[in-house]
C-alpha cells in the first residue's frame, strides 16, 4: 500500500491523516468531506491528495 505523505501543491504533511480517513471514509457513514473537517485538513489541496488518492500496488503488481 503506497501512503500520500505530502501534498503535491503545498508540501503539508498529509500521511498523519490518512489511515484515519481511509478508514472512516470507505466504512459509507460518514461523508468524506466531514472526517476531513473533523482532521483538520482545511486547505483544498490537501482534501484533493486525500479524497482522489487511489492505491493501484495491487493492481499494478499482482504477483507477489
Amino acid at each position: 500500500m503506497m501512503v500520500p505523505v505530502r501534498c503535491f501543491t503545498c508540501g503539508n504533511v498529509v500521511g498523519e491523516h490518512w489511515e484515519e480517513f481511509n478508514a472512516r471514509a470507505d466504512e459509507g457513514d460518514e461523508d468524506p468531506q466531514e472526517v476531513l473537517d473533523e482532521l483538520g485538513v482545511d486547505r483544498y489541496c490537501c482534501r484533493r491528495m486525500l479524497v482522489s488518492h487511489t492505491d493501484l500496488v495491487d493492481v499494478v503488481s499482482p504477483y507477489q
